[in-house]
């Protein structure tokens, strides 16, 4: 029973493992396109620009407040495994610093090579975010209050993923306009990722699931 528990384990570990390795590989293909930063930096990217602080420290502050908004939504029912989306989030910084490293400056020419490599990041982030779900072990912050959300509101995961990544962009797109003067970070290749990954996770899905079903992983 205990091999059998610990098997089951290392198993979702994995998935997980795999999903933050494919959620890095979309976000080091994202920054290499030259479209825009991620839709989850966004918001993080333009702070650190207003308050002229380490961008490393804004990610940090940016997920403790949705931390801290699941915590205010949830109540009693928050559970304090749940602070450790922090830890997590940062042991993905290294999967990114990794991902960054292995392709290098790997970049395919004109824009529509950039907009090649778009597409393929949307791909990976939202197999990357689909897999390490799929395991049920701790979520990145910004999809831990997307499903908390989901659950409150009785919605699909993907249509508030949707609904999330629009909100945390269209903000950092009004502070960087209102602080700045201007719009930076922020390009067509953020917009088009927020208003596309939910519904690529969603076609994924019926894809995905199946098959960690069948590994256990899920009901």
């Amino acid at each position: 029973m205990h091999n059998r528990k610990t098997l089951h384990f290392a198993m979702r570990a994995g998935v997980y493992c795999l999903g933050l390795m494919f959620l890095a590989l979309g976000v080091a293909v994202s920054v290499n396109s030259n479209l825009g930063v991620s839709p989850v930096n966004s918001l993080p990217y333009v702070i650190s620009l207003i308050v002229n602080v380490p961008m490393g420290a804004c990610v940090t502050a940016v997920f403790c407040t949705y931390i801290l908004m699941q915590f205010l939504l949830l109540g009693r029912k928050f559970h304090p495994v749940n602070l450790l989306q922090i830890v997590f989030s940062t042991i993905f910084g290294y999967f990114v610093d990794f991902a960054k490293a292995l392709i290098g400056s790997w970049a395919l020419p004109g824009y529509p090579g950039q907009l090649a490599m778009l597409c393929a990041s949307i791909l990976l982030i939202a197999l990357g975010i689909l897999l390490y779900m799929e395991a049920h072990l701790v979520p990145m912050p910004m999809e831990g209050l997307t499903m908390t959300l989901a659950k409150r509101m009785n919605k699909p995961f993907p249509m508030v993923k949707t609904t999330v990544d629009c909100i945390v962009v269209g903000t950092g797109v009004v502070l960087s306009i209102a602080f700045l003067g201007r719009l930076e970070g922020i390009r067509e290749g953020t917009i088009i990722t927020a208003i596309v990954t939910g519904r690529i996770i969603g076609l994924m899905k019926p894809w995905i699931h199946p098959l960690t079903k069948k590994l256990g992983l899920s009901d």
